[in-house]
């Protein structure tokens, strides 16, 4: 039979996606091997895949029946984990109103319509940032109902969920929530073996146990967290505990926890404590960067970068410039007072964070990769690298860093034969990367393709942008002064043209020209009044502060093949 070769640059152009070589054995040839596991790179290497499983790993020669991807040399590695994040939230300003209260502005349920709304492209985005795997450690009834679609749906990750999340503190905001409650409030021991009991008809994959002192002794909470550990255990479920001092997780560590998801931020680790997370195999997630998403969205300093701004879910990213221009200006000032205060505080936090996380990787505890992803500025998808060069700057090897997303992820479950290594019987998630990500982590960005579940996946499809999506795209762009990402969004003919037809700027560059002064401005920021969107045209009314003060205006966006053409002002 004559040999069908497929270059990898022709993959996905030529097949739909949900049919990607879904049945036939796949020979990927010439590649780099990444062992995490062995801390290797093998040169020359053939992985082969059928359907959703590896089943040769070796240097032969493909047969002539086979499919083949050339790799070219490039680097394949293990599909990457986010082993703490939640889908309840969106990382926008408006997901906690715990934390910030803006219901007034915004209410609360339409977050949560959004969120359900798009949360297909939501797993599509983790996919496109070669995120194979996530884990939400706290998430609602409604959500953990919706498993079985997502795993229908043509793109997305493994998604493991642990239920509402288990709380010793009250969260009166989210009390009249009923299913889409992401907080359950346990004072006794006999309310903490009941939540627990109450999850299993969901079937979660494990349970989550949030434990804050308080005011109180830690101790004072040892029957709530004995008891939901217990109960869990009895079924056969591992635990997560969000405990964040020392007292509080080394507590929860002696009581049987399985999963710590955040470091240690109070103070610097004893080498007992150290011994005690290794003797008890419990697994760490540091979670280094979510205090900071809090700090910069309040205190109104956060700048994003051009894969961020290009990515991201642009929605919920928007929304973290809005207190520049918040309607209540007396709490957009209040925040940013509150956020000078914490400063100090958060660099401690995140000192000590660092510390622990070096000690506890020296120390050969099991350390995996998580965002802590939904939270207000950490958001979904594009928060895992800047999280793991975190982690790398902690004074972990590149080595380190990625065995806590691809491999030592598997402890997390204790998935019986499971090792999210490129191994014969694993499922086929991988990464084909443009360079060696050893030597720079950074190409863990410059993904070429992502197999995950058997399908060849070309990361530049897998989004596909609204006209109001796209606007908002360039909005974002706008508002953090980004040029590249800016004229991203615009053909390169597009024009720009004061209402009805008299042409102002034709042109990417000369685009460049007109907006010079992103460079230069001391203020700059655009907020929508109103937006329509009527087939491919989106109307916005603006109202923009600058150094020349405030103004309101209208611009017309005509938007043809996921890029914008023509841009008309009308004053």
């Amino acid at each position: 039979m004559k040999r069908f070769t497929i270059l990898i640059l022709m993959l996905t152009a030529c097949l739909p996606l949900k049919t990607v070589f879904a049945q036939q054995e796949t020979w990927i040839t010439n590649a780099s091997l990444v062992d995490p596991a062995r801390r290797t790179i093998q040169h020359g290497m053939t992985v082969v895949f059928k359907g959703n499983l590896i089943t040769a790993v070796h240097k032969r020669k493909a047969p002539e029946n086979a499919v083949v991807i050339d790799a070219g040399g490039k680097f394949l590695v293990p599909g990457l984990t986010d082993a703490h994040v939640h889908f309840f939230q969106s990382g926008g300003l408006y997901t906690r109103p715990d934390f910030i209260d803006l219901r007034k502005i915004r209410p609360y349920e339409e977050e949560i319509k959004e969120v359900h709304k798009g949360l297909e492209q939501q797993l599509r985005r983790y996919v496109q940032n070669g995120i194979t795997t996530v884990f939400d450690v706290g998430t609602t009834y409604r959500l953990l109902n919706r498993r079985k679609e997502m795993t229908e749906w043509a793109v997305a990750p493994q998604v493991y969920m642990a239920g509402p999340i288990i709380t010793t503190a009250a969260n009166p905001a989210y009390d009249s929530l009923k299913e889409d409650a992401p907080f359950a409030r346990a004072t006794t021991a006999a309310e903490g073996r009941r939540l627990v009991e109450e999850q299993l008809p969901y079937k979660p994959d494990l349970i989550k146990l949030v434990f804050r002192p308080g005011g109180k002794a830690a101790a004072d909470y040892l029957p709530v967290v004995q008891a939901v550990i217990d109960q869990a255990h009895l079924h056969g479920l591992r635990v997560a505990v969000h405990a964040t001092e020392r007292t509080a997780a080394q507590l929860a560590a002696e009581a049987g926890a399985d999963f710590l998801v955040h470091s240690v931020g109070n103070e610097v680790l004893d080498d007992d404590f150290v011994a005690l997370i290794k003797k008890k195999k419990i697994v760490v997630c540091p979670t280094l960067l979510m205090e900071d998403g809090y700090l910069h969205t309040f205190d109104q300093s956060r700048v994003f970068t051009a894969r961020e701004l290009t990515y991201a879910e642009p929605f919920a990213l928007g929304s973290l410039y809005d207190l520049k221009q918040l309607p209540d200006t007396a709490i957009a000032r209040l925040y940013q007072i509150k956020a000078a205060e914490h400063t100090p505080r958060t660099a401690a936090i995140n000192r000590i964070s660092q510390l622990n996380l070096k000690k506890l990787s020296d120390a050969g505890v099991t350390i995996v990769s998580g965002t802590d992803a939904g939270n207000i500025g950490t958001l979904h998808a594009v928060s895992l690298l800047p999280e793991l060069l975190q982690m790398q700057q902690s004074g972990m090897s590149s080595w380190q860093v990625l065995q806590s997303a691809t491999v030592n992820t598997a402890a997390i479950l204790k998935r019986a034969g499971y090792t999210g290594n490129i191994t014969v019987g694993q499922p086929a998630n991988m990464l084909l990367l443009d360079g060696d990500p050893i030597a720079d982590l950074h190409q863990l960005e410059h993904i070429h393709r992502v197999i995950r579940n058997g399908r060849v996946i070309d990361p530049d499809t897998v989004i596909h942008h609204t006209p109001a999506s796209l606007v908002q795209r360039q909005l974002n762009a706008y508002n953090s002064r980004n040029m590249e990402a800016f004229l991203a969004t615009y053909a390169e003919d597009a024009e720009l043209l004061n209402f009805p037809d008299k042409l102002l700027r034709k042109g990417k560059e000369d685009l460049r020209k007109a907006y010079f002064f992103f460079d230069i401005a001391r203020l700059l920021h655009c907020r929508i009044v109103k937006r329509i969107t009527e087939g491919n045209y989106v109307i916005d009314e603006e109202h923009i502060v600058d150094d020349h003060g405030t103004r309101g205006g209208t611009a017309i966006y005509q938007v043809e093949k996921e890029k914008i053409k023509k841009v008309y002002f009308v004053k």
